[in-house]
């Protein structure tokens, strides 16, 4: 698997995607980070002059992606980088394919790699992590999330849902992606916080392992819901929370992103507005 322009292939993961035997393999979450160029670079071709998001749009491989049993799980334009070294993310996207194999299989499709020549012109960076699917908070999952209608800060026409994706590395990291204790202490008070604030129960990911990036890996793909980016700059600001990320947080991460996205497509978090 030659390396794209705007990443590296882990060649192990690779191999690991295509040589799972079948009676082990099962679903897998593709999630992916974004970072377009400004002009699209298409080499060699006589193409007007295009963005590089307009780009990517291009390539979107609904086709090839149905003719493997892939679906596209969530899709959104981050809003604010919150946390995170200088890169700009610009989207974010989880697409869930049946196998792993399935994956490589589409890698190899004549449909599919028509369409990959606009993302080769369009992104800029990107990181593909594989990711299952782990528990969240056992209070996220019951039956308790506040009304939308009734929060402090409910949506909005000029400030509508938003999504918040945590992708983290623990300082004890491992291939399981377990959590640190003391990160599960401080989830435990961050998520009391989030839920008066109108969190809902969403999707939490362990990485299994990332086939496109620049070398890093990670262990863990969090994606919260909040009724609005209101709501979730209320969480950011509560003291409690803030306390607790002092007393626990600190030191167990070593590497981390943290973004507020505007979902367009979203199968992933459980809302009360649909």
């Amino acid at each position: 698997m030659p390396s794209p322009r705007y990443g590296k292939i882990d060649q192990d993961y690779g191999l690991r995607l295509a040589t799972t035997l079948p009676e082990e393999d099962g679903p897998v979450w593709m999630v992916n980070l974004m970072k377009y160029h400004d002009v699209a670079q298409y080499e060699g071709k006589k193409i007007p002059q295009i963005s590089g998001r307009e780009a990517d749009d291009r390539y979107m491989p609904i086709k090839p992606l149905a003719a493997v049993g892939a679906e596209i799980a969530f899709v959104g334009d981050v809003e604010m980088h919150l946390l995170g070294d200088i890169r700009t993310w610009d989207r974010v996207a989880v697409v869930k394919y049946p196998t792993r194999r399935s994956f490589i299989d589409m890698q190899g499709r004549q449909d599919f790699q028509e369409k990959h020549v606009h993302k080769e012109a369009g992104m800029q960076e990107t990181i593909v992590m594989g990711c299952l699917p782990i528990s969240s908070p056992k209070v996220l999952e019951g039956e308790t999330f506040a009304d939308w209608a009734k929060v402090e800060h409910p949506p909005s026409n000029d400030d509508g849902p938003v999504v918040v994706l945590h992708v983290i590395k623990f300082s004890a990291g491992n291939e399981l992606g377990q959590t640190p204790e003391e990160m599960v202490n401080y989830t435990s008070k961050a998520t009391e916080v989030a839920l008066r604030n109108g969190a809902k129960g969403s999707e939490w990911f362990r990485v299994e392992g990332t086939i496109v990036g620049d070398g890093r890996q990670w262990d863990q793909v969090r994606f919260n819901a909040f009724p609005s980016k209101a709501a979730f700059m209320a969480v950011v600001q509560d003291q409690e929370r803030l306390e607790a990320q002092k007393t626990y947080r600190e030191g167990v991460i070593t590497d981390t992103y943290t973004l507020l996205v505007r979902p367009m497509i979203d199968k992933l978090t459980v809302r009360t507005d649909r």
